[in-house]
Order: C-alpha cells, then structure tokens, then sequence
C-alpha cells in the first residue's frame, strides 16, 4: 500500500439518473484542466470510471479513497440515500474529526440537483450550487451557459487548489469504511 498521498480529489457521486453523464462530460475533465493550473504538481483525481476493468472494486475504492486528500461530493438526493456515497462522505468526515479540522474541510459538496431534501449534516455544510448548469448532454459545451459553468468550476479550481495544498499530512490509520459488496 502507498504511504503518501495518490489523489488530490476524489470525484464521488450516485450512479444513477444523468448525473454520471454529467460527471462524466462536463465536471470530470473541467475540473481536472482547471486546477491542474491551480497546482505546482500534476494534478491526480480520482474518478472511478478511470478503475481498470477486472479490478476488486470495493478494495480499488477503499484504497483510493484513503490515498485521497479531498473529497468533491456531487450531490442530489439519492446520493444521500446511497451507500457507497454514504460511506465515502462519511469516511472524510471521520477523518476531519481525527485531526480537529473545524475550520478547513476535506469535503468539498457541489450541489447536483434539489437540495432541499439533503440531510441536515450536509446543510451544516457551505455547498457549491451546480444545478444551473446539470445538463449532461454534450451540446451543453456550445451553449452560452457553459461559460459560467466554465468560470464556477475555474473558481472552484482555486478553492480545492488551497484545500489540497493545507491537506493534513497522510496517515496509514484513515478511517475508511465501504458497504458490504454484494456476491457476484
């Protein structure tokens, strides 16, 4: 096992609905440009379409998750009812307790869609309204919104840049906890 640090972001979200085509063609390789200009190394996010097929899953997650300094939460409501999603937030929130980060955070929560019914702990939370820009389809690109979007994620680059430079030091006793994975 690693003993430093393999991603800079890990990209967690429900898969289901059009949030993975949106992930997937918009938010992914938007933020990866962007705060790849944001940091003096090259930029590491860990988004699980990029998981080698044949992999363990559950191990290939645990294990990215803990070599992970922040988490992006794409949020909508039935990512608060997954739980694998559950686990990866909960997981971060573990650790920020482990070394007293009141002030920073390791989760970094992107709104997807309809935030009123996310839970109360994720309320507690300063979150990034995306549901302006939700369109997963890849005609979004030539559309005059997509400039915002473009400029919401370049400033987001520069806030995840800072929290990924003052990230604790890595530890091997993270807390990382995953579902029971189903049988084949």
């Amino acid at each position: 096992m690693a003993r430093v640090y393999e991603y800079d972001v890990f990209i967690s979200y429900q898969r289901g609905g059009t949030v993975p085509a949106w992930v997937r063609t918009h938010f992914y390789p938007r933020l990866s440009e962007l705060l790849d200009d944001e940091l003096t190394h090259e930029v590491r996010v860990f988004f699980d379409e990029n998981v080698q097929a044949g992999g363990k899953w559950p191990e290939q997650l645990r294990a990215a998750l803990r070599r992970t300094k922040i988490l992006v939460a794409v949020c909508s409501p039935k990512y608060f009812q997954n739980e694998w999603c559950l686990a990866e937030w909960h997981s971060m929130a573990r650790r920020e307790e482990l070394v007293g980060m009141a002030a920073r955070s390791l989760i970094y929560p992107v709104i997807y869609c309809d935030s009123r019914n996310f839970p109360t702990y994720a309320h507690e939370r300063r979150m990034v309204d995306l549901k302006d820009f939700n369109q997963p389809s890849p005609q979004f690109q030539d559309s005059p919104a997509y400039l915002d979007f473009y400029r919401e994620v370049r400033r987001m680059a520069g806030e995840l840049g800072e929290l990924v430079e003052t990230a604790p030091e890595w530890r091997p006793d993270w807390p990382v906890s995953t579902p029971t994975a189903d049988p084949p």
